[in-house]
């Protein structure tokens, strides 16, 4: 009988050690399974990551280039004239000159008031063309010097204006809208020193 329970404990010791080894196995394909399935959803975390990264590139891109495409249209379309009103400009002048070069005797001469009235309303409808246009004529006789609009041919030694301010307007300026056409070709007053005579000096 003594035998028997010994057999049956050793028969009992035998399942159990199987039934924990199996265990055992069991849990260690589960702990392999979980962190094989842990290293693939990094690796697809990973991946969406990268890919959200990427979506989120190619959306600013393409808001950058329909931004600069409108830019650019609108650009085109406000300044289309560009090349057209430069061409134009040395119109301008020429009319402005023609009227300038005429003596008070020619002014005061019926023979030539026709002439001068035409060539006076021509000049009057071509800067009406040029303002329509956006396009602003620069006299900047008085203000302060500005390099964005201005370009300093000469400097005038005098204390009769503050340094820096222009004095002599040699040629207008225009500009188109916010875009500058020509610069103003300007004199610009520089303190006088004792003795000046008044003499100009070229920059």
């Amino acid at each position: 009988m003594a035998n028997e329970d010994k057999k049956a404990q050793q028969d009992l010791s035998e399942v159990e050690n199987e039934e924990a080894h199996e265990a055992h196995v069991e849990t260690a394909d589960v702990e392999d399974i979980a962190s094989d399935v842990h290293a693939k959803l990094e690796a697809v975390e990973g991946e969406v990551a990268d890919l959200k990264d990427r979506l989120l590139r190619a959306v600013a891109e393409t808001e950058n280039i329909r931004r600069r495409s409108e830019r650019e249209k609108a650009d085109a379309s406000s300044y289309a004239v560009t090349g057209f009103a430069r061409d134009l400009l040395n119109v301008a002048d020429n009319l402005r000159r023609a009227l300038e070069a005429l003596t008070e005797e020619q002014k005061a001469d019926a023979s030539f008031a026709t002439v001068i009235s035409g060539v006076e309303m021509t000049e009057r409808e071509l800067l009406s063309v040029f303002e329509r246009q956006g396009i602003k004529k620069v006299t900047p006789e008085g203000e302060k010097f500005n390099h964005n609009l201005h370009q300093a041919m000469f400097e005038v030694p005098t204390n009769d204006k503050e340094p820096g301010t222009i004095c002599q307007v040699m040629q207008p300026g225009y500009v188109l809208k916010d875009r500058l056409l020509r610069p103003a070709l300007v004199g610009v007053a520089k303190p006088a020193p004792a003795g000046d005579d008044g003499v100009d000096e070229k920059v």
